[in-house]
């Protein structure tokens, strides 16, 4: 079978990246062809500050030596870029006039520097930062000349500033902000870095508008619109960067500030995919790394055949060492009126810290000068984590290192560039017998983009050097009645599961032999779930001593039948109360406890359960009904509750079924919500958007897996917002997915054994 011809225009990190993956995935599937502009194979363009500053080399910093490239048997065309997209006829022409056809095309071009169009911006001397060219020119020109300005007091132009001072020039950073790092920091850490860096030799110039680049041929100096001059032999623009996009110009490829591209990587034409910074995600084009990656994860998943949930956006997080001095942002790390925010400083050490929470949760985060609580801040922020749990774990400005360490959850990630978790690290360490950080990034790819984790990656292998491979949390026990958390109660039943709850009990040494209101359900819940001795279950009675119970009504509709069945009930039982309770669901209380069994069996209503049962599925009007309507909420909601009424679960579960993006049925606050789109089905849950373009069927299984994966993860009482804060949107939507594909491969060996 002949391999299929893939076309990636772009040599950098983004786009080789994504060829690593579909070579992880299926490395004989493509013929590839790789087109660079520059005349190098592809180099980790982060570490550039590196090579200016001579802390390393260009050699140093390459991520795919020559060799790498011939062993895939890659063809790579360096210092050639593509210029031209026939889309029609599936063909790209090169800068040489090569004409090279493609099944699929990679479109992975990156961004360019944005050079101020200011008068003079021409002359010799005036220059960009962002590739290995422009770091070899100001190499040389430091050995000419003394006095350098940078234009921009941004992450990049700091970095320039510092390989200009070790390179032995003076320099100027000019930024026409109010301060320096204004994307990724607050003022007050903005402020503690200025100084940091005034020490080291830099000089500011804030709040300056540049007007004009003087001299004759060659630079001479920079006007700037208050009329002030200063005297520059070098000018350094590092004033941020605009998506290219030249190649598809003339194409009928969509773009907007980038190439428009869809969850798969997909443009609007067939077989045309876009990756990295020259691509547009959901009105979003990402510049740091770990989303680049993400996107080429994703990409090669569709390109392979492979079933997935697409990429699904990225939570940006900065953390870096700026000229010696380490700093971490991520999320909303500015004060509004919406937030609040915890502020630690400490004077003595330099550092400072900053949480910000928005409806009581952690949105956002600052650190100066220690960061090394930055892993486990991206993490509840990814989770959103709620506010008592910050209070909690958080509530001092300084924390052991070992500490933080051991507090970290094995999927908490440690590097965000390459998705790196602790887990992954430890099980590294342990099972390889690490015992290096360079060990670590050869073996995981931890701290081998922008190496702002090495310092964590460093905590880590000293932990468990001290400590062995046990860097779990500390437990926290269920109730006052033991000392024994869920994950014991858990390991106990499944040890042992043919002991009755009182045995149990006395295992893990109850202070009682009836327990509390706490844990009582909760034992009952995990024997239901692990356990062979099911407890006699005792149900809940109201307030007067009565019963209640609620008929099903499947997706939120009912008929004259029920409704008549329903009232023939209420008058034979005397039944005193009957109201709507939520789901939504008929209520019918009061009932006598030597009637509710057989209130029950007339209605067909369940009897109760050793946990929580799904209490309803809500659904719109339907399609033919709800206005704008673009899928069938109604027929889904049916299935959906007929499907999982017999499930149980730790905590009460309520679906809602919306025909369309107007979200009628209030899907978004359920704790699962299915909302009609015109590519088919979304899923989410607890308003966090899963699964998107489903068919009714795929719908129906994915809901139905991500509450079994709910019911056998989650703690008895926990919620799915806080499961899902637990464990963290990705780390579900992943196994979810996993689980639905495991599925998937043996139902069909199990339809060719059939054959």
């Amino acid at each position: 079978m002949s391999k299929r011809k893939l076309v990636v225009i772009g040599n950098g990190m983004a786009g080789v990246r994504t060829v690593e993956e579909i070579l992880a995935i299926h490395p004989d599937k493509f013929e590839i062809t790789i087109f660079g502009k520059e005349p190098h194979p592809n180099y980790n363009r982060i570490l550039l500050s590196k090579v200016l500053q001579g802390d390393t080399t260009v050699e140093s910093i390459t991520l795919n030596d020559w060799s790498w490239y011939e062993a895939h048997q890659i063809t790579l065309y360096t210092g050639e870029p593509v210029i031209q997209i026939n889309t029609g006829q599936k063909y790209v022409v090169t800068l040489k006039n090569q004409i090279v056809p493609y099944d699929e095309l990679i479109i992975a071009t990156g961004s360019l520097p944005f050079m101020l169009p200011l008068p003079g911006a021409k002359k010799e001397g005036v220059t960009a930062f962002r590739d290995i060219y422009d770091c070899e020119k100001m190499v040389e020109t430091s050995k000419k000349y003394n006095k350098a300005i940078v234009i921009g007091g941004g992450l990049l132009g700091l970095e320039a500033a510092r390989g200009l001072l070790n390179l032995g020039m003076q320099v100027d950073v000019v930024h026409i902000g109010e301060y320096i790092m204004d994307r990724q920091l607050d003022p007050a850490a903005a402020r503690m870095l200025q100084k940091e860096l005034e020490e080291q030799g830099m000089n500011f110039l804030l709040q300056k508008n540049s007007a004009e680049i003087t001299g004759h041929k060659r630079v001479k100096g920079l006007r700037f619109s208050d009329g002030s001059w200063r005297e520059a032999d070098l000018i350094v623009m590092a004033v941020g960067v605009r998506p290219n996009t030249e190649v598809v110009a003339g194409t009928d490829i969509e773009t907007n500030r980038a190439i428009l591209v869809d969850d798969y990587m997909r443009t609007n034409i067939p077989n045309v995919y876009a990756v990295g910074e020259c691509a547009e995600h959901r009105g979003f084009v990402y510049g740091l790394v770990a989303p680049l990656y993400e996107q080429g994860k994703a990409l090669a998943a569709t390109l392979c055949g492979q079933e997935h949930a697409g990429y699904q956006g990225s939570v940006l997080s900065t953390q870096l060492k700026v000229s010696g001095v380490d700093v971490f942002s991520s999320g909303e790390f500015m004060d509004s009126d919406e937030t609040q925010s915890l502020q630690w400083f400490d004077g003595i050490k330099n550092t400072y810290k900053k949480i910000i929470v928005r409806d009581k949760k952690v949105t956002g985060a600052v650190l100066f000068g220690d960061i090394s609580e930055g892993a486990k801040l991206l993490g509840m922020i990814q989770k959103k984590t709620d506010y008592a749990v910050l209070e909690k774990e958080m509530s001092s400005g300084s924390s052991n290192k070992d500490e933080l360490i051991a507090s970290m959850a094995d999927h908490d990630i440690v590097c965000a560039c390459n998705g790196v978790s602790k887990g992954t690290i430890v099980s590294a360490v342990c099972e390889q017998e690490l015992e290096s950080v360079d060990h670590i990034k050869a073996c995981t790819k931890a701290s081998s983009s922008c190496g702002g984790c090495r310092p964590v990656v460093t905590d880590i292998l000293d932990f468990i050097k001290r400590n062995g491979a046990e860097t779990g949390t500390a437990k926290e026990a269920i109730c006052a009645c033991t000392g024994a958390d869920h994950l014991d109660i858990i390991e106990a039943i499944q040890l042992c599961p043919n002991e009755s709850r009182e045995q149990i009990m006395k295992r893990l040494y109850w202070k009682n032999d009836t327990g509390c209101g706490i844990c009582r359900p909760a034992l009952l819940y995990y024997m239901g779930m692990h356990s062979s001795e099911l407890p006699d279950i005792v149900e809940e009675q109201t307030a007067d001593g009565t019963y209640m119970t609620a008929p099903r009504m499947y997706g939120g509709v009912t008929g004259a039948e029920q409704l008549r069945k329903i009232a023939d009930v209420v008058e034979k039982y005397e039944i005193p109360l009957v109201k709507l309770v939520p789901g939504p669901r008929m209520g019918l209380y009061g009932i006598e406890p030597d009637s509710i069994a057989a209130v029950r069996a007339e209605l067909s209503a369940a009897a109760p359960l050793y946990g929580e049962e799904l209490r309803a599925v809500g659904t719109c009007a339907g399609i033919r009904y709800a206005k704008g309507a673009l899928q069938d909420s109604i027929s889904l909601g049916r299935q959906l509750e007929q499907k999982l009424e017999s499930f149980v679960f730790p905590a009460r579960i309520t679906l809602a079924v919306s025909s369309n993006l107007n979200d009628e049925a209030k899907s978004l606050r359920e704790e699962v919500g299915l909302i009609g789109a015109p590519g088919g089905w979304e899923l989410y849950t607890a308003g966090e958007r899963l699964y998107v373009t489903m068919e009714q069927e795929d719908a129906i299984r994915m809901t139905e897996t991500l509450l079994s994966y709910y019911r056998e993860s989650a703690f008895y009482g926990e919620t799915m917002d806080k499961w899902l804060g637990r464990l963290g949107v990705i780390t579900i939507r992943e196994e979810v997915l996993k689980r639905k594909i495991e599925e998937t491969v043996k139902k069909n060996q199990q339809a060719a054994v059939a054959l």
